[in-house]
């Protein structure tokens, strides 16, 4: 279901400008380009880098990596920033994430020059968790919204085992009992949400999905995501792929589903 003009342009924001490179990055350690080679590998074994700096008269102008230091000085193992290595603190973190999935590692410019670097274990960080987890969410409550408008009275049932349904009902009882005014279908698990998306040809029309096994797949991808996030599990071992599908599609989220047509009839229990 669309969004209002004004709620999407918020969420706009919050994605793209909430948070930035710069609230991920770690300053990039530097050192001048007549240090010692074996010094400042010594240096970077201790404190367990693999890249640092490279200054000429007071500037950053390159990096070396762990892996190339031998005799000689800085310079003589000078490696250059690409274009595609360097990004701005300012960057979202959308950005970030493109840049890390061709490139081990970004350094970031500050103050006209690089001075700080991001790896993907930066993104283990509460800000892009944060970032991360709000469009989980969004994507929970989008489903919830469009299943209640596409299948009204409840009649998403019919897409659940009986154990399911007795779940949520057990929830609901729990809720009402503290006050909560809530419908049946706001007390469904994401997986639950997630059955009923792919077993309904109109709801799964919405969205990008082209099958039920997509569907599946997704959801199972969303909700292993939001458990590690919420319980502060490692995120990149495990859900990159989810992240950066997530990202590739934050548009999409943002949006919502276009392709779903209001004036199609909502689908009743079948008998």
């Amino acid at each position: 279901m669309p969004l209002n003009p004004s709620t999407e342009d918020s969420l706009r924001r919050l994605f793209y400008q909430g948070f930035s490179a710069h609230d991920i990055a770690e300053p990039l350690r530097s050192f001048d380009d007549q240090a010692s080679s074996e010094e400042v590998k010594q240096y970077m074994l201790e404190h367990k880098y693999l890249v640092v700096g490279v200054r000429h008269r007071g500037m950053i102008t390159g990096y070396i990596d762990l892996a190339d230091l031998s005799a000689g000085q800085c310079q003589d193992h000078l490696r250059t920033f690409e274009s595609g290595t360097v990004i701005h603190a300012t960057a979202p973190l959308i950005d970030v994430i493109h840049g890390l999935q061709e490139e081990q590692r970004l350094f970031v410019t500050m103050l006209g020059q690089v001075g700080g670097i991001i790896t993907r274990t930066d993104l283990q960080k509460p800000p892009f968790r944060m970032w991360l987890f709000g469009m989980v969410t969004l994507i929970e409550m989008r489903l919830s919204r469009i299943i209640e408008q596409v299948c009204p009275d409840d009649s998403w049932q019919q897409y659940l085992s009986a154990g399911r349904i007795q779940k949520a009902e057990a929830l609901l009882t729990e809720r009402q009992r503290r006050n909560q005014h809530l419908q049946l279908s706001e007390c469904l698990q994401l997986s639950d949400k997630g059955q009923i998306l792919a077993r309904n040809p109109q709801l799964r029309s919405a969205t990008r999905f082209n099958s039920r096994r997509q569907v599946e797949d997704a959801v199972k991808g969303f909700e292993r995501l939001r458990n590690n996030l919420a319980h502060a599990q490692d995120i990149i071992a495990t859900d990159w792929d989810t992240i950066v599908d997530l990202t590739n599609n934050i548009n999409n989220i943002i949006s919502g589903p276009e392709r779903w047509k209001r004036d199609e009839s909502p689908q009743k229990p079948s008998k």
